[in-house]
Order: structure tokens, then sequence, then C-alpha cells
């Protein structure tokens, strides 16, 4: 991974942390911790993904997370509209991207575009 955290500011803490808690499940990322208004989510206990309620919301951020299978991804989607996200289009190839690309992308809590991503064998 080249990224070591990233972290999104959100409107309602406890709301988005029902909504990844679920949505992230599938993929085997879990809450980890919270600090300082702050909640982190990962895997193995490291925090990865940050969100805090440290203002409004400005402009819609693209998150993809790492899959290890296409069941994985449709789990995600399952788990994600289940939690409340809305279609931003269900799981498929995206050979736009490249060959194998299977992906489904789903709108969270405060109009984020999350992505789940497997990128074949």
């Amino acid at each position: 991974m080249i990224i070591d955290h990233i972290g999104l500011s959100v409107s309602d803490v406890e709301k988005s942390k029902a909504f990844y808690t679920k949505s992230l499940a599938p993929l085997g990322i879990a809450f980890v911790m919270e600090a300082e208004g702050w909640v982190g989510f990962g895997k193995n206990g490291k925090p990865e993904f940050w969100f805090g309620a440290d203002g409004n919301p400005q402009r819609p951020m693209h998150v993809a997370f790492s899959a290890e299978s296409e069941e994985q991804v449709n789990q995600f989607y399952l788990s994600a509209t289940l939690a409340g996200g809305k279609d931003n289009g269900k799981p498929g190839i995206r050979e736009i991207y490249h060959p194998g690309y299977y992906g489904a992308f789903v709108i969270d809590p405060d109009g984020h575009n999350i992505e789940a991503v497997f990128h074949g064998k």
C-alpha cells in the first residue's frame, strides 16, 4: 500500500462509525480506536482509515478499499447499501480501468464515493 493512512471530515461521527463498521466488515476492516474525536479503522490493529467531525465536509472524496476477491466486493456492496449507502455503481468488471478490475461503489452518509476493488487473480 502506498498510502499509510487517510482521513475524512464527516458531519456525524456516530452515523459514520455505524456505516463503516457494517460496510467494511466484509473486507476484514474493523474499528480499531478513537482518539481526540477521530475514529480509526484498519486491519491487524493498525488504523489506516480515519474520520472525524472537524467541520463540515467540503468536497466529496473517493476512497477505494482493496478486496481479496470478487465475493468480498459483492459483500461490501451489500453491507454498505444495507447500512444506508447509496448505489453509485453495482459490483462488476470495469475494463475501462484495466482487464480484471472488479469494483463496486457506494455514496456514504456525507456524499463520499466509497469503493471496494479486486484487481483480479
